[in-house]
């Protein structure tokens, strides 16, 4: 459990802001695209990519919160099938690095955390790592989304964004 949310916290929090202050730092640019790119780089990409393969190598805790000890046929492939989504959209959080791949992986990446987030809120007996995966869902979810209005307010406005 400890490792686990060493890895999370520091992929929605820490790893975000430092690659955010580091860019700034070396290069300049508009604090809050620059940051919002980190955000859904590591917040929805590295996360979700790991999470994807944790699920599809049926090694995770995934399963286990479905279902009881032992998860059924059905459960696991809602797993891995869940795995699979997750990787994909990793993958895609992983291209925010890209030029122009950032708002739109940052959105649909942000709506996912933030749903996912908010079914977990009101699940009762979760376990620490449901804990952390609640929170951290709802912490990435805001750090992507609220830029991600702020940048297609200013594009609507007419300004100009990376």
């Amino acid at each position: 459990m400890i490792g686990y949310a060493v890895v999370v916290i520091a992929q929605t929090i820490v790893l975000p802001i430092v690659s955010g202050a580091v860019e700034l730092a070396v290069a300049g640019g508009d604090p809050l695209l620059v940051f919002a790119k980190w955000w859904v780089f590591w917040g929805v990409g590295t996360r979700l990519l790991l999470a994807g393969l944790t699920q599809v190598s049926g090694k995770g805790a995934t399963t286990r919160i479905l279902g009881g000890t032992t998860p059924s046929v059905q459960e696991t492939q809602l797993t891995r099938e869940l795995g699979v989504a997750n990787i994909a959209m990793g993958t895609a959080g992983l291209l925010a690095l890209v030029p122009g791949w950032a708002l739109p992986v940052g959105i649909a990446g942000a709506l996912f955390l933030l749903f996912a987030g908010l079914m977990h809120v009101t699940k009762t007996g979760k376990n620490p790592q449901e804990q952390v995966a609640t929170w951290t869902d709802l912490v990435v979810g805001v750090a992507v989304l609220v830029p991600a209005v702020i940048v297609l307010i200013r594009m609507l406005a007419g300004g100009a964004t990376s």
